[in-house]
């Protein structure tokens, strides 16, 4: 499982130890057990209570198998089993209640597998032979990597530029087409689209991670993550709108931590007011993707926000991606008035594909990939290979010169905006 690391308690850890509601439970353990070499003197009576006192005191063992049938809460009551356990603790449950939602809910919590009473021999003997191989299987945080890790935060500098879109498309094309291990953290953690664009349901990761940052390692993101493909997984959360979260950011951190040392790449779904209320999760990023629409708002908050980075995180490269950009014709500001506002280049720019959006959308993915035949939308890739570079070179790659804007003192006197005739009586 997935409590703080307590060294006073191991010393001597079993193999296996089981805590069981009733007889016929335990007698169908037993003899599975002596067929592994485990001791049958290792199932104990007393259920997921007794398991919690236990442990309290004592060292856990390698794989424990708890069973729920007493338990009024089992969600609530694996989490303070979790609180004693020693990470690396394998947890297989037992229960009555045949509930898919349960089920998600347990193995989203940290626990490798939840069967159910009464218990099938093959049943426990797979899950058994599934758990023994996890605990011999080398973990990713173990496995050596030729290049550096690669952490890039893509934020909006609207709501509704699409920031959550290029996020999504970034981490598909750096496990996809870079053959890279890859973590996306959507940090909106009541309104994140992370999983629903990969056609995922996002389970309870990410608020348990909230709620009790301590859980936090290794394990935890093993069994938080929702794998999207082989190489691509996601952390999302879809939190009940009348619960706050009330953090200060520990969590997000630590995540990212942990991240880092099992994946290859980081993508974080940053919403832009966490740069005010947590600004240490820059830290360690190496690459910022600034996503923005080519309006007066949009203007406005990307000079605040690149001035931001300026200030509070100069080893950040940012990369400007103007996103949904429609013919001239249509545009609030032209390319070159908005970047004489913010007085440097956009880096890419991404058309609007409507088409291509709305396909995605129904396919349940990510837009670089819906669109991977359409030329349009090229600069996706380009913006990919272009974080792999900076990353793997560790150097900048400030290609993007300030743009010649105008001197005035307010955004209004950067931008030239035409005003229809009659507007100008």
């Amino acid at each position: 499982m997935n409590a703080p690391f307590n060294p006073s308690r191991t010393g001597h850890r079993e193999p296996f130890v089981a805590f069981v509601c009733d007889e016929a439970t335990a007698e169908a353990l037993r003899p599975i057990a002596v067929e592994l070499g485990w001791s049958p003197e290792k199932v104990n009576k007393g259920g997921l209570r007794n398991a919690v006192q236990t442990l309290s005191v004592s060292a856990s063992p390698n794989v424990l198998f708890v069973d729920l049938s007493e338990s009024g809460d089992p969600l609530n009551d694996i989490n303070a089993l979790a609180e004693v356990c020693e990470p690396g603790t394998i947890v297989i449950a037992s229960g009555q209640v045949n509930d898919v939602r349960l089920y998600r809910d347990l193995v989203a919590s940290g626990i490798h597998d939840y069967l159910l009473k009464p218990l099938n021999p093959d049943a426990l003997r797979d899950t058994f032979a599934q758990a023994q191989a996890a605990l011999n299987a080398p973990k990713l945080a173990e496995q050596g990597s030729d290049v550096p890790h690669c952490a890039v935060a893509v934020i909006g500098t609207r709501g509704g530029c699409g920031a959550s879109t290029i996020a999504t498309s970034l981490a598909w094309l750096l496990s996809d087409k870079h053959a890279r291990t890859t973590a996306l953290l959507d940090l909106d953690v009541h309104f994140g689209t992370g999983a629903l664009a990969l056609d995922l349901e996002p389970g309870r990761g990410l608020t348990d991670a909230i709620e009790n940052p301590s859980r936090i390692d290794g394990l935890f993101i093993e069994r938080a993550m929702v794998k999207a493909s082989e190489r691509l997984a996601v952390l999302s959360a879809e939190a009940p709108i009348n619960a706050p979260v009330l953090t200060d950011g520990a969590a997000f951190y630590q995540l990212q931590e942990e991240m880092r040392g099992a994946y290859e790449c980081t993508v974080v779904d940053l919403p832009r007011n966490m740069l005010v209320n947590h600004p240490h999760l820059i830290t360690d990023v190496q690459v910022a993707v600034l996503v923005t629409e080519l309006t007066l708002a949009a203007a406005r908050d990307a000079i605040r926000i690149l001035s931001w980075f300026k200030s509070n995180a100069p080893q950040t490269q940012v990369i400007i991606v103007a996103n949904k950009v429609q013919p001239q014709a249509v545009l609030e500001i032209s390319r070159k008035d908005f970047e004489g506002s913010i007085e440097r280049k956009i880096d890419l720019l991404i058309p609007f594909e409507q088409k291509f959006a709305a396909q995605a959308a129904k396919l349940g993915k990510p837009l670089a990939e819906a669109g991977k035949s359409a030329k349009s939308l090229a600069p996706l890739t380009d913006l990919a290979t272009r974080i792999t570079v900076i990353t793997d070179s560790g150097e900048r790659d400030d290609k993007a010169a300030p743009a010649k804007g105008s001197k005035g003192s307010s955004l209004f006197d950067k931008i030239k905006v035409k005003m229809p005739s009659k507007a100008k009586k």
